[in-house]
């Protein structure tokens, strides 16, 4: 294997990164010798205690924020270079989507920011839009559409630029159980399709083990990586063939209780050829 090959192969490489916050009261250590790998086209979900650094990795990622030790590659090349390069999207909790909008609009915002020809825009955003099941309602505002139907569209807006990366922090976190369940399957659709590589806040054990190949189980703060949790569902319950049936399958409880367990400080469970327990 070449090295440009092992670059394609790894989306996100984080060695040794620590995270210190300078208060009014002294420093805050929120992240301690963070070690983790994601491969290219992988879904990893982080999930642990609140508090615990798990939004503050995604940001260093993001380049939103710097690490105060270690390095962060995406793709290898610097966070910010990614950056501004689109290699990765992003999506939070709010939609953020602009009021002034419609739906399309939205969708087409970072196409307009970065120059794409009108024509190529509006067949991009009708893709997209098509992808997520909205193709229906490309001129409705934002106040129209429900709380799932705007996540949708903020997915569609992060993938916009065909990013190899999708950073997502609690999207699903404000809808009703329901909803969520739905944007679930929806969400292991589109990322089977893209072939886009996941990183996924989250505190839901369920959401988690429903949408990952691995599961991060990070520890309080200061956040380490406590433990890495294969998800083994089954030859039938690959990522690009999961569905709502997969929720009443025992290996989906074992896997449950698997994530629980490590939250809690149960024995190590082995995580795999990428998986990595921190010291």
């Amino acid at each position: 294997m070449t090295q440009e090959q092992g670059v394609q192969m790894t989306a996100v490489e984080i060695n040794g990164v620590d995270k210190v916050f300078e208060t009014r009261t002294g420093q805050v250590q929120a992240l301690d010798s963070i070690d983790l790998t994601v491969a290219a086209g992988e879904f990893v979900s982080l999930i642990g205690p609140s508090g615990c650094g798990k939004s503050t990795l995604m940001r260093l990622v993001a380049d939103l924020d710097e690490p105060t030790g270690g390095t962060i590659s995406v793709f290898g090349k610097t966070p910010r270079t990614a950056r501004l390069d689109q290699e990765y999207g992003i999506a939070f909790q709010q939609a953020g989507l602009l009021p002034w909008r419609t739906v399309a609009g939205n969708v087409a915002l970072p196409l307009e920011l970065h120059g794409v020809a009108s024509a190529a825009r509006s067949a991009r955003v009708t893709e997209l839009l098509d992808m997520v099941g909205l193709s229906d309602f490309a001129d409705r505002y934002p106040d129209q559409l429900s709380g799932g139907m705007q996540q949708r569209v903020a997915i569609a807006r992060a993938l916009a630029e065909q990013p190899r990366l999708l950073l997502m922090d609690e999207p699903f976190g404000a809808l009703d159980e329901m909803t969520r369940e739905k944007m679930q399957t929806e969400l292991v659709r589109i990322s089977a399709e893209t072939g886009a590589a996941v990183v996924f806040v989250t505190h839901s054990i369920p959401e988690a083990v429903f949408l990952s190949d691995r599961v991060v189980v990070m520890s309080p703060r200061p956040g380490r990586i406590q433990q890495i949790v294969p998800m083994r569902l089954g030859v039938d319950a690959q990522r690009a063939a999961r569905t709502e049936e997969l929720r009443e399958e025992r290996g989906f409880f074992e896997m449950v209780t698997a994530v629980r367990e490590a939250l809690h400080g149960g024995s190590p469970i082995a995580t795999g050829a990428r998986g990595v327990e921190n010291r």
